[in-house]
């Protein structure tokens, strides 16, 4: 009995498979919010902001401030979401209603991804990658909640992580824009 649960428990905190998560973020294609692909290696050059989005968080009037510096920064900053429904179940719509919700509502115009999981079982191999130091290279994190930020450079490398509740307009997150 002892040895079943712990291989049950081995294999529950087996990490993805190292070829299931790529050495840079440039070599991420993830499927587009309305089809098609969303391919990072388009964004070399720019900064990307990651953010974990929800229709129904306290925290979704930050898409605004998301479409405002996705403008404000074009041609140096691309921003892109990932919907997902991982705390409280706050993004429980399908890929339409979230895109029909997102353009409705905040007339968003910044790449979005196709609904994914953030944490636990089935975490998508991009949020493995920005969660794990062994890839990214700055920090090992989790994601805390809905609107959780990630901040790559120019060169591809994770320079911050910025929690849900710091709205995307912090003088924070600006500076390490602008920098």
């Amino acid at each position: 009995m002892l040895a079943i649960f712990l291989f049950k428990l081995m294999f529950f905190f087996t990490p993805a498979p190292a070829d299931a998560v790529p050495a840079s973020i440039y070599d991420f294609k993830v499927a587009g919010l309305t089809g098609g692909t969303i391919d990072f290696a388009k964004y070399r050059g720019k900064k990307i902001l990651i953010v974990n989005t929800a229709s129904e968080c306290g925290n979704t009037p930050q898409y605004a401030d998301l479409e405002m510096i996705s403008k404000k920064y074009k041609g140096k900053l691309v921003v892109v979401g990932f919907p997902a429904n991982d705390f409280g179940a706050q993004e429980p719509g399908s890929n339409n209603e979230i895109a029909a919700f997102c353009e409705k509502n905040y007339q968003v115009t910044f790449p979005m991804a196709a609904k994914i999981t953030v944490k636990g079982d089935g975490k998508a191999p991009i949020y493995v990658w920005l969660t794990s130091m062994k890839y990214n290279g700055l920090k090992d994190s989790e994601v805390k909640w809905n609107f959780q930020k990630y901040l790559i450079n120019e060169q591809g490398k994770l320079v911050g992580v910025f929690a849900p509740g710091m709205k995307p307009t912090n003088p924070e997150i600006i500076s390490a824009i602008e920098k």
